[in-house]
């Protein structure tokens, strides 16, 4: 009710504004609405669940509008969730209301900004909002930020308030501040110099937990034995410091950050229970810290960039009971590249706060404009050394004009199932996954492409074939066939096809994308941040519109 009420007051007030003023300002705004068909489908365990049991439909929208003018910048959003199951895969959420709302301000040098705030500090090691709809992340801050700049080149802001949840918020208080600089020296582009520059920046947060949450993480730790037994504490302090240097065509970042004690739930830590038996999973009391720096060199026809990072139990979240990807203050980059076939995607790691140390290298060399080859390899371990994930990934592209282009691949994987999907016992999968992608003008408007992709594996599902033809008719019409095979199955008696059909119409800025889908249970990531997605057995519509 309290933000249907705020959402009436922003109406009206944009509203008595525009009557003062024959200004009408700017407008625009978007929406997009994700509807599911539920199916029921035990073979491949699209099944005992509410929305296949008895639900049958569900639906994820959002609804965006902007607004500009005297000055000011309005912003106001609808969401709904009907029977989703982006919050909790294995479950179903239904609600609605005004997912968000802002107001920006500039006088002179200060920057003003109320609502539900997105932002960033530095890469977002220490504190990053942000929103990534796939994944039913939406931790923006509830508050206000403040921006002012000291000179030309250095900038201060300060922010305080409450992480949003869902259409409600957290308890805790967040507060920070941030400063930012740039120096240039030696750059003169009549002569052609580039010269050298440095961004640094440092920042601070500090977290307070409400007495609802310490008292129910103090009755938590009082069920332990007192070998198990830790301190809660209310307050959490964190800063980091980072810095880009370029310099000609090198490109350095680093950045570090620290966290004070508090308590962290680890799921893969032995507890005591009073029997005298053990179990896995209880809350540690742990300082963290992770360092990240990247490295990249580019010039014509050639590039290179190197990365590294080490997370030690550095995980700052409104709510100690918040877990997977709710409640998260701080943001973790991932260390391996972003995968877009179906096959090559099938596993991807997530950052993982408890521990890791990570490395990831790629390079890219364009002998011609037809021809470009790219090379990575990933390798992620936990601070002792036992591997969680490796990649080796290749990929060669041929262009013939504005003909065709093919893209040749194959990419080899290690992946611990045991950490990343908390499955107990199960083994490394072992993967190795050839691939093609061949597109080919048939005319001015007409595209048809092709993929095929083979993933060999004795673990998990088993071995899988996967193939696409998409056919499209620019600017307006594609056409999508496709079909994973699970050609040598390892958890079904029989090997299934997960066959997919879909129809895209395209007309201006209104997209819509209707088709049947057969989805193999997997995990779905976005930089860095995964969840689990079910199997789904139905239809699935899309759509997208701007304005």
């Amino acid at each position: 009710m309290r933000n249907h009420l705020l959402a009436c007051l922003l109406a009206l007030t944009f509203a008595g504004l525009a009557a003062q003023n024959n200004n009408q300002g700017t407008i625009s705004g978007s929406l997009e609405l994700n509807g599911n068909f539920f199916i029921r489908d035990s073979a491949i365990g699209a099944f005992n669940l509410p929305q296949y049991d008895r639900q049958l439909f569900g639906a994820d929208a959002w609804m965006d509008i902007k607004y500009s003018n005297w000055g000011f910048d309005f912003g106001l959003r609808f969401d709904l969730f009907n029977n989703s199951n982006l919050l909790n895969p294995q479950g179903s959420y239904t609600d609605q209301g005004i997912g968000r709302w802002y107001i920006r301000k500039q006088l002179e040098k200060l920057d003003i900004e109320v609502g539900y705030i997105y932002d960033a500090v530095g890469s977002g090691l220490l504190y990053r909002f942000y929103e990534v709809r796939p994944l039913a992340i939406d931790n923006a801050l509830n508050g206000v930020k403040l921006g002012y700049q000291l000179t030309p080149n250095i900038k201060v802001k300060a922010f305080t308030g409450r992480q949003k949840r869902q259409f409600d918020l957290y308890g805790s208080i967040i507060k920070g501040m941030t400063i930012e600089g740039f120096l240039s020296i030696g750059a003169d582009e009549e002569a052609g110099k580039a010269g050298w520059s440095i961004a640094p920046g440092a920042g601070v947060i500090h977290r307070t937990l409400d007495d609802n949450t310490v008292d129910l993480l103090v009755g938590t730790i009082a069920t332990y034995t007192q070998a198990d037994r830790i301190g809660a504490k209310y307050n959490v302090l964190g800063f980091n410091a980072y810095n880009t240097l370029s310099v000609g065509s090198f490109t350095w970042y680093i950045e570090g950050a620290y966290k004070s004690g508090e308590p962290i739930f680890d799921p893969f830590a032995p507890k005591q229970n009073f029997d005298g038996s053990t179990s896995l999973g209880k809350f540690l009391f742990e300082e963290g810290y992770v360092a990240y720096t990247s490295l990249s060199y580019a010039m014509k026809g050639f590039g290179i960039s190197a990365e590294y990072k080490r997370t030690d139990h550095f995980g700052i979240r409104a709510s100690p009971f918040a877990s997977l990807n709710q409640g998260l203050i701080n943001f973790l980059p991932p260390m391996t590249r972003v995968n877009t076939y179906r096959l090559t995607a099938r596993y991807a790691p997530a950052s993982l706060e408890l521990g890791e140390q990570a490395v990831q290298v790629e390079a890219r060399y364009s002998p011609s404009k037809k021809l470009s080859f790219l090379a990575n390899f990933a390798n992620i371990t936990d601070l002792d050394g036992g591997l969680l994930y490796r990649e080796l990934y290749g990929m060669a592209t041929f262009k013939k004009s504005r003909k065709y282009q093919l893209n040749v691949g194959i990419q080899r994987q290690q992946y611990n199932q045991e950490i990343y999907e908390v499955k107990p016992n199960a083994p490394i999968v072992e993967a190795l996954t050839p691939f093609f992608d061949f597109s080919y003008n048939l005319s001015r408007k007409k595209t048809i492409r092709f993929e095929g992709q083979y993933m060999n594996t004795e673990q998990d599902f088993g071995s899988w074939l996967f193939g696409l033809v998409e056919y499209s008719v620019a600017p307006k019409w594609i056409v999508t066939i496709s079909d994973m095979y699970n050609i040598d199955p390892k958890r079904t008696e029989e090997a299934l096809n997960y066959y997919t059909a879909s129809v895209t119409y395209i007309n201006r800025t209104n997209r819509f994308e209707f088709g049947y889908v057969k989805q193999v249970e997997g995990i779905v990531c976005s930089g860095g941040i995964c969840r689990l997605e079910p199997a789904f057995n139905g239809l699935k519509l899309n759509v997208r519109s701007t304005f």
